[in-house]
């Protein structure tokens, strides 16, 4: 029997601490994008894994039912994107910077122009001590599971509502919930897997799962 095959697990660097390292501690102004984000990291069992979120069904949020980071909408009493991305990570999922191995790092600013939005990317550890993240509000987030890296390598075709209608995309599936748009650019460019999102081609039209998340 040969050896087994190893999972492509993307070209970053393969430890917790390395993927933070190559981000700075920044507090960018709300001013700078109309939403933030974080990615809460941990080490599982055999590699790194990210926090997700899966949204409500609701008819009057656009990101219904989607899988998603943790975050949403600046307030102007934020007072920086990182405090965004905090207030939602604890408003959502009951985290709070004490459960954190310490301050986010800013990624960056990454486009979302299906809403036309520009969005604050954060990046984070869980601390050794945090406490389990939960769905705070079952209203706004069905549940809450964590995402493999190496899970990333998957690529599918799936169908999704999108601006220009109902086409082909490509996604990553795990734990039966459909990865797409912008969240896994996000967690690909993280994890360094090339970029794979172009529009396959259009489908038959269907009944409506609702727009992208951002």
């Amino acid at each position: 029997m040969g050896a087994p095959t190893a999972v492509p697990v993307g070209d970053a660097p393969a430890t917790l601490g390395e993927l933070l390292d190559r981000y700075p501690v920044l507090a960018p102004p709300v001013s700078s994008a109309g939403a933030a984000v974080i990615l809460v990291l941990r080490e599982g069992e055999r590699e790194v894994e990210t926090l997700l979120i899966v949204r409500a069904s609701n008819p009057d949020d656009p990101a219904s039912g989607q899988v998603g980071l943790p975050g949403g909408h600046v307030s102007e009493s934020d007072g920086s994107l990182a405090a965004t991305a905090l207030r939602e990570l604890e408003e959502e999922v009951g985290l709070s910077l004490g459960d954190l191995s310490g301050p986010p790092r800013f990624v960056g600013l990454a486009p979302a122009p299906r809403f036309g939005l520009t969005v604050g990317v954060f990046a984070a550890a869980l601390g050794p001590v945090g406490r389990p993240p939960n769905a705070r509000d079952p209203s706004e987030v069905a549940h809450v599971f964590w995402l493999a890296r190496s899970s990333l390598s998957d690529t599918r075709r799936v169908v999704r509502d999108t601006h220009l209608g109902p086409y082909e995309v490509h996604a990553t599936v795990a734990q039966g919930e459909v990865l797409w748009g912008f969240t896994r650019r996000v967690l690909r460019d993280f994890f360094g897997y090339p970029t794979d999102e172009i529009l396959a081609g259009p489908a038959p039209p269907r009944r409506s799962a609702g727009p992208p998340p951002f």
